[in-house]
């Protein structure tokens, strides 16, 4: 695999809206530095997500200096939301953790992301990720954090196994559906140049000069049926998943990755197999 290399980085500033390509990022110990660091809560805690707001799928949200962010989205005037200094943390029930984090001060985001959604929800800060939520111990190893993605700090996908999961898709039953973008899959960072499903052997990794442990195959979810540019849904992937990629009961896209090392990756970066 000579010419693997890194084809895209993405990072979502805000969990479950739009986010940025950059040609370059930094790698922190719980993800790609600004993604995932907020997130939006219901009136109980309980982090909001496209799984029950596909609607999200039209919001974005920019990064600010210092990690404030700009939302935006049809129909709403932007706005730019800093850093919270001063208020106190509330507790965020984001699936089986516990996790507290810091709301943004004043009313103007709860107003905001409350009128484009439709329902009560606030807008929350990950003012300390390096203690605020361990990876799930079955899988950490010690120390181990991560912001508020789903699970592990990052997620990588390929081109190669994409374009296999497209053939698929072509074959069977909701074959007008595909070819599928890589969006529906939200990675962190999509690789080039490998062969299809290759990511499933890896065990250790290094893009560019990271280091990162492959933790193990994404399981996957509603949210990669649902268009990133319109919010409607499909039945695909899961479908053809189910039919060739499912494991331990799970639908399986991608792999999640822990980084060993920090540093930037950047797009062209080359990428090793190192065990």
């Amino acid at each position: 695999m000579g010419n693997a290399h890194l084809h895209s980085i993405h990072v979502h500033p805000v969990k479950a809206v739009r986010g940025l390509a950059p040609r370059e990022a930094v790698v922190e110990p719980w993800g790609l530095a600004g993604d995932r660091r907020w997130v939006l809560i219901d009136h109980g805690g309980r982090v909001v997500t496209q799984r029950r707001h596909p609607r999200l799928t039209r919001a974005a949200a920019g990064l600010l200096p210092g990690g404030g962010v700009r939302l935006s989205a049809p129909g709403m005037p932007a706005l730019s939301v800093p850093v919270p200094r001063c208020s106190a943390a509330v507790p965020v029930e984001i699936f089986r953790d516990k996790v507290e984090a810091i709301p943004a001060e004043g009313d103007a985001a709860h107003d905001w992301c409350s009128s484009y959604l439709g329902v009560d929800a606030r807008l929350v800060y990950l003012d300390e990720p390096a203690t605020r939520r361990p990876l799930d111990p079955e899988y950490a190893h010690p120390g181990e954090t991560v912001s508020f993605a789903d699970a592990f700090p990052l997620l990588l996908t390929t081109t190669a196994s994409l374009d296999a999961l497209n053939s698929l898709i072509a074959q069977g039953e909701y074959a007008a559906e595909g070819p599928l973008p890589m969006n529906r899959f939200r990675p962190s960072v999509v690789v080039a140049g490998t062969p299809a499903w290759a990511e499933d052997d890896w065990s250790r990794i290094a893009i560019g000069d990271v280091v990162f442990r492959v933790a193990g195959p994404c399981g996957r979810c509603v949210v990669t049926t649902t268009d990133q540019g319109t919010g409607e849904r499909g039945h695909e992937p899961l479908f053809s998943l189910g039919r060739h990629r499912r494991l331990d009961g799970k639908l399986i896209f991608g792999q999640n990755l822990v980084p060993l090392s920090g540093g930037t990756i950047r797009l062209g970066d080359p990428l090793r197999i190192l065990e």
